[in-house]
């Protein structure tokens, strides 16, 4: 059965990463363009992991309190029964975690990821072939711009103007839709004349005149 993909708000809690080494690293790595708030939890950590800036580092072994209040938990110790003993206290206080390399022990697993800026995209073939997700994020990635992330930010300025001047739902999705494929292909910044003529065509109701 596929893994159903939601998109997490990792800034909003604190996660927990219990192992300090590569595998930890990698984890660590993938999260850092997203702005986590992470707590690193092992005896030894890798000096690659103690030169990240940010992270809250405890140089300890595991202990249950350290799940209080977290968002989600990353197991990636090394040692099996650790990484199964954490995902049954994750499982039994409702906080998500990530078994490495153990499918049966995750409530979450890591997509393959191609990012662009607010653009992400995962891939998951939930377990069943890492080398098939990352062949498929390799073909996504080079359909996708490497300046899509910029033209996300250009739309989003324009959202508040669009809403205000396009009260009518249906009518503002066609003007959003209409703004990002004339961005796509003819570039941005669109002219203030030329945004001007396609609020200013549209008549009460959501009906849009003819554009020049």
């Amino acid at each position: 059965m596929a893994w159903f993909p939601f998109f997490m708000d990792v800034s909003a809690g604190e996660g927990l990463i219990v192992g300090g080494g590569t595998v930890a690293l990698r984890k660590i790595e993938k999260l850092l363009p997203y702005a986590p708030r992470l707590t690193v939890c092992a005896p030894e950590l890798l000096p690659d992991i103690e030169a990240v800036p940010g992270l809250t580092l405890l140089r300890r072994p595991f202990e249950p309190p350290m799940l209080e209040g977290k968002l989600f938990v990353i197991a990636a110790t090394g040692d099996n029964a650790l990484n199964c003993r954490i995902s049954a206290l994750c499982r039994e206080r409702h906080i998500p975690v990530n078994a490495v390399d153990d499918r049966e022990n995750c409530t979450f697993l890591f997509p393959a990821l191609v990012k662009r800026g607010a653009l992400s995209v995962g891939i998951s073939t939930g377990g069943a072939s890492p080398s098939g997700a990352v062949y498929w994020k390799n073909r996504i990635s080079e359909l996708i711009p490497q300046d899509a992330g910029d033209l996300l930010d250009y739309l989003d300025g324009l959202r508040g103007t669009v809403k205000e001047a396009v009260p009518d739902g249906m009518a503002r999705a066609a003007v959003f839709s209409t703004l990002f494929h004339t961005c796509l292909e003819n570039g941005w910044p669109l002219s203030d004349e030329w945004l001007d003529s396609l609020l200013g065509g549209l008549k009460p109701g959501g009906v849009k005149e003819e554009l020049p």
